[in-house]
């Protein structure tokens, strides 16, 4: 495990954050969290967007500013912003100022609140959890203390909601693949797995209308993608 991962691991169950909770934190615009970044993960979401913002289809935008592949762990394909020169510079960042902003991924908007999906009883049955998003503050190492704010502000000011069904529903999809894709790995050959791998790929990321709404164009392409990995399972 790397030395960022055990300080998010740490931050989630040390710094747990309910939506009235307060923590200090004020953005000076040093742009310090936008350099030496190569961990800025886009969900499907947060490519459509930027794209939309940028009046460019998701396969424009991945081409011209990001990077996909294969996760290392998650077997799964990630797209991730891709960072200039030498300071490995966000190509979003203009002057020190985030050049979409209002369409920047949600894990910069947050900033620096991370959050994870964890689980809770289900009223309804003695056995059974449902999933529920926790927040956390994470050290920025940059910013200052002048500024206090609850969870429930600093989401309020972003636009962002406390309850993101869709980010659940992005997160235990990205498990479900990985246990499909990784399992299959094991058992087919490499010219598969390629055809497997770009066709999630461009239903996922790729395959949508930037004039149309997010959410109908995803969840089209989820079960599309289940009934695509289940025939080739069954042959």
């Amino acid at each position: 495990m790397n030395q960022r991962m055990e300080q998010i691991l740490n931050d989630f169950e040390n710094n747990k954050l309910n939506a009235d909770d307060s923590f200090k934190f004020h953005c000076t615009q040093c742009g310090k969290c936008c350099i030496n970044r190569d961990d800025i993960l886009l969900s499907p979401q947060d490519l459509f967007r930027i794209a939309k913002k940028l009046d460019l289809t998701p396969t424009d935008t991945v081409n011209q500013y990001c990077e996909a592949y294969i996760g290392n762990d998650s077997r799964i394909p990630v797209v991730r912003i891709k960072s200039k020169g030498s300071i490995q510079r966000c190509p979003f960042l203009k002057d020190r100022k985030c050049s979409v902003h209002e369409a920047k991924p949600a894990v910069c908007a947050m900033f620096p609140i991370g959050r994870a999906v964890g689980y809770s009883k289900d009223p309804d049955s003695e056995m059974n959890t449902v999933p529920k998003l926790e927040y956390f503050f994470t050290d920025p190492g940059c910013g200052d203390n002048a500024e206090t704010h609850t969870l429930k502000e600093w989401f309020h000011d972003f636009g962002l909601s406390l309850e993101d069904d869709y980010f659940i529903r992005w997160a235990l999809f990205q498990m479900e693949l990985h246990d499909f894709l990784a399992d299959m790995e094991k058992h087919v050959d490499e010219s598969l797995m390629k055809t497997l791998w770009n066709s999630v790929f461009i239903q996922l990321y790729l395959d949508y209308d930037i004039k149309k709404e997010f959410l109908p164009q995803f969840d089209a392409h989820v079960d599309k993608i289940h009934l695509f990995l289940q025939s080739v399972f069954s042959e």
